[in-house]
């Protein structure tokens, strides 16, 4: 069984899908955990800091045990002095987390298949800009109905990149490189008719 993508408002014809892809249901745990693993391997994890087993010097002994009338210490690195190490210091790590091929393509079919029943998935034959002008695309976007979304193309075009790439609201994807949590916060996400195509072949 198919279903329709529809057209966007500045005409065309409404797009035919398979409901395998754009028809399931709605699996909010395995989107949510789509969207954490997307974002958590985003991060570098190359903060780091020194604890006093890694500040070079204070071997010796400050001063001698008892008669300073001084607190005792042992090393001139403790966290309590200055020029000391971090109490708990911050280690680089790998925030990656392992998410499989098939949960993967069933949490996209089941974005997908929401954003379509909310109405939020529209289709356009082109996006492409004769000019790199962000004004241009603009004027494209308010007759599209786009005031904050993701706009999936094929393969990006150079004019086009240029001219989303100042957009804070408007987010950009390949058809093979999409971002889940730009998706899951778009308003509107409008997609060509080859994007489509491209996107039910790597998500049957």
């Amino acid at each position: 069984m198919a279903l329709q993508i529809p057209a966007a408002k500045t005409g065309g014809n409404a797009l035919e899908v398979s409901e395998a892809i754009f028809g399931r249901d709605y699996n909010e745990p395995l989107i949510h955990q789509l969207v954490v693993a997307y974002l958590a391997a985003g991060r570098a994890g190359t903060k780091g800091q020194k604890s006093r087993s890694d500040v070079s010097g204070g071997g010796a002994k400050p001063w001698r045990q008892k008669g300073t009338g001084r607190a005792r210490a042992g090393t001139t690195r403790s966290p309590l002095w200055r020029t000391g190490g971090v109490t708990f210091a911050a280690r680089n790590r790998n925030y990656e987390q392992k998410l499989n091929k098939k949960m993967y393509r069933a949490a996209m079919r089941s974005l997908f298949s929401e954003l379509l029943r909310q109405g939020r998935l529209t289709v356009v034959q082109d996006l492409s800009l004769a000019e790199p002008k962000t004004k241009l695309l603009l004027e494209n976007l308010k007759d599209l109905g786009v005031k904050k979304g993701t706009l999936i193309t094929e393969s990006v075009d150079r004019n086009l990149y240029l001219a989303a790439r100042n957009l804070s609201h408007i987010c950009l994807c390949e058809a093979h490189a999409l971002s889940p949590a730009a998706l899951v916060n778009s308003e509107q996400v409008v997609l060509t008719a080859e994007a489509a195509k491209k996107i039910e072949a790597v998500l049957s």
